[in-house]
């Protein structure tokens, strides 16, 4: 049973799969002739349009921070909190693997007053769902920032 190599050269593979409607692209380093192949993902496009694998985000958002907060545009993102001034709570729709990903964020006002945002790590732990950002102005003042984006990859 399997796939089984017809020559030593590298071996690649697109799956369909009907029952979950995705597609599955597939490689495999280059063995022995004969042998059974031993496939690794490297990118599965799923039924939602997401697309995962460890080059692509895994979500990010662009949202305004300031009065109500409110998303722009997200991807794999269901919902902001606003816990008080510049700092916000960032909920992911679908679970990321495991708490060993990484979030950049940035941040500004449109009166070009200089923003600064940080991801804690330490005040505030990851889950598999939920990272929070702060927006600060000259490192040292919470404010609330008028663009907010931050990008999530990992597992």
């Amino acid at each position: 049973g399997g796939f089984k190599r017809t020559s030593t050269d590298f071996a690649c593979l697109a799956e369909f799969d009907n029952a979950t409607g995705s597609i599955v692209f597939k490689s495999a380093a280059s063995g022995s002739a004969d042998a059974a192949i031993s496939w690794t993902n490297q990118l599965q496009i799923k039924n939602d349009g997401r697309g995962l694998s460890q080059f692509t985000a895994k979500a990010w958002i662009n949202f305004n921070g300031q009065n109500t907060v409110a998303i722009r545009d997200s991807h794999n993102v269901s919902s902001i909190t606003d816990n008080g001034t510049g700092n916000y709570n960032v909920t992911m729709a679908n679970a990321m693997a495991n708490v060993n990903y990484c979030v950049t964020a940035v941040s500004g006002r449109g009166n070009g007053e200089d923003m600064h945002a940080l991801v804690p790590q330490s005040n505030f732990n990851f889950t598999t769902t939920v990272f929070r950002i702060l927006t600060l102005q000259a490192w040292d003042t919470f404010h609330d920032a008028s663009y907010v984006g931050a990008t999530v990859f990992g597992d």
